[in-house]
């Protein structure tokens, strides 16, 4: 594990001061590299942003500095910076004419447009878990696509306590601060505990209590209204870095998570996680997911992205620079992967998320669990989306066939129609109705469905719709009211259709 020694966050204010007043933020960045200089860097590409940052401006230099991590003059560096607290305090080194940093310090913005700061392990942040080259057992990563990923799927309601798993550097610690009136943060790393402290530091928020262990050892039997965690989720043949392999086998680490966390959670509580999961010969991924959903929970899991076992291999391979060493070194590690995927006859992974809500409805027997695949693109943040998927379980769930007739519905907004059909045809082949929010899902429906979402105001319902529909269609409404609750039914649960609310 590394042992350098970490700031120490005590006069983290004057730090911040700096760093606003140089307009080091995500919106001084944009401004200063550019669109296209700024979205190299989520490649790992740094040499447009090095030609944007020729300057001697104190931006210029902070950015050299702490995300480029490029030594700079010291009259520079005491131009943007208290320096000599900087130095003593640990921030950055102090060699002849150089200042180098000694942590990566990357800007970071709010879902309100707050000016954040996550602190991370030098050449950690750029590029994100896609490819940071470290060896080093105890790194720790900023923020990268995974990071903000689960930020953004996270529902936000005021919370009295929330719990981030494995925090990191802090990010989603770092967004609960914002909502939740007590923070708890844990990781096995305890340098991981050190990044977090100083990255609520600099963000100038509340700081979080901090817990070392793994899972929920730290926290014993305490309980919490939100749960997140991004865990070291790649299933490796072994738990070479902390920050990726969680040391147990195949996909046991994630398993246990989602098992042990219905415990864990208060009556209504979330718990958001990021996971990888085995696609096993002669067993269905859903079922084995299933069997991970505690008692007394709701759950919703969305499988974004499934690889086959060779590019799973490679793409950790590189993400811990395993491809710049030794062909014959490299060649060893791919082997050892593939061995663990044969010997658990693996033959694929899956990558997705998982909610769980703790639900008195679950713990009387009638859970919710809906297991999807869903690889298309999906509007951020989805938080709200995430809650209202789970309102409309519980409204579906106390909603016989009689009861969703005498319903009043309202078509969501941003739902359009499009018909398919060859040019000049009278009638469409088929009609699609598409989301343009949230989950941005897309489903066919006949001519009765499309009809009944289009008259969708609220003032009618259900029933009296399709009667309307049934007379302009000529079919028999008792037939139609029959066989049609189920499309409803569908369509409630997708988001196409809003119940409303009664005024009983």
């Amino acid at each position: 594990m590394s042992t350098t020694s970490l700031p120490v966050p005590d006069r983290s204010p004057r730090l911040r001061e700096a760093l606003l007043a140089a307009a080091f933020t995500a919106d001084g960045l944009l401004d200063l590299l550019g669109a296209s200089a700024y979205a190299a860097l989520a490649r790992s590409e740094t040499v447009p942003a090095l030609r944007a940052t020729r300057g001697d401006a104190p931006l210029d230099t902070l950015v050299r500095l702490f995300l480029l991590q490029h030594p700079v003059p010291y009259e520079r560096a005491r131009a943007a910076l208290p320096l000599a607290e900087c130095v003593e305090d640990g921030w950055v080194t102090h060699a002849g004419d150089e200042v180098r940093a000694a942590v990566d310090v990357r800007p970071y913005s709010g879902p309100e447009g707050q000016d954040w700061y996550i602190v991370s392990d030098l050449g950690c942040a750029v590029g994100g878990a896609g490819g940071i080259g470290s060896r080093e057992e105890g790194v720790v990563l900023g923020v990268g696509g995974a990071s903000t990923t689960l930020a953004g799927i996270t529902v936000r309601t005021p919370v009295a306590s929330a719990l981030d798993v494995g925090t990191g550097s802090g990010i989603q610690a770092l967004h609960a601060s914002q909502h939740a009136t007590r923070v708890t943060a844990t990781d096995l790393n305890p340098r991981a505990l050190d990044f977090t402290r100083l990255t609520l530091a600099l963000s100038g928020v509340a700081p979080a209590e901090l817990r070392q262990g793994s899972l929920y050892e730290p926290v014993g039997a305490e309980t919490y209204d939100l749960i997140v965690s991004n865990p070291p989720f790649v299933i490796s043949p072994g738990a070479r870095l902390t920050y990726r392999d969680g040391g147990m086998g195949g996909d046991d680490l994630c398993r246990t998570l989602v098992q042990q966390t219905g415990d864990r959670l208060n009556e209504g509580g979330y718990a958001h996680f990021l996971a990888n999961w085995q696609h096993v010969e002669g067993e269905e991924w859903q079922s084995r997911l299933s069997s991970w959903v505690p008692y007394g929970c709701d759950a919703w899991i969305v499988q974004r992205e499934v690889q086959d076992v060779t590019q799973y291999a490679e793409l950790w391979l590189r993400d811990s620079g395993d491809h710049r060493t030794d062909p014959a070194e490299y060649a060893a590690r791919y082997d050892a992967w593939l061995d663990e995927f044969e010997a658990r006859k693996t033959k694929g992974v899956g990558f997705g998320w998982i909610t769980l809500r703790k639900s008195a409805a679950a713990a009387a027997g009638n859970p919710s669990v809906v297991i999807e695949e869903w690889p298309h693109a999906v509007e951020q943040p989805l938080g709200p989306a995430v809650e209202a998927h789970f309102a409309r379980q519980d409204y579906l769930r106390e909603q016989d066939d009689a009861a969703l007739l005498a319903g009043h519905f309202t078509l969501a907004a941003e739902v359009v129609q499009e018909q398919v059909g060859l040019p000049g045809a009278e009638d469409p082949e088929h009609v699609v109705l598409r989301q343009n929010r949230g989950m941005r899902r897309a489903t066919k429906v006949d001519a009765v469905g499309a009809g009944f979402a289009g008259v969708c105001d609220g003032t009618l319902p259900a029933g009296r719709i399709l009667d309307a529909i049934a007379q302009l269609m000529n079919e028999d409404p008792v037939l139609l009211r029959d066989r049609t609750p189920q499309a409803i039914r569908l369509l409630v649960e997708e988001g196409f259709l809003e119940p409303v609310p009664s005024a009983g």
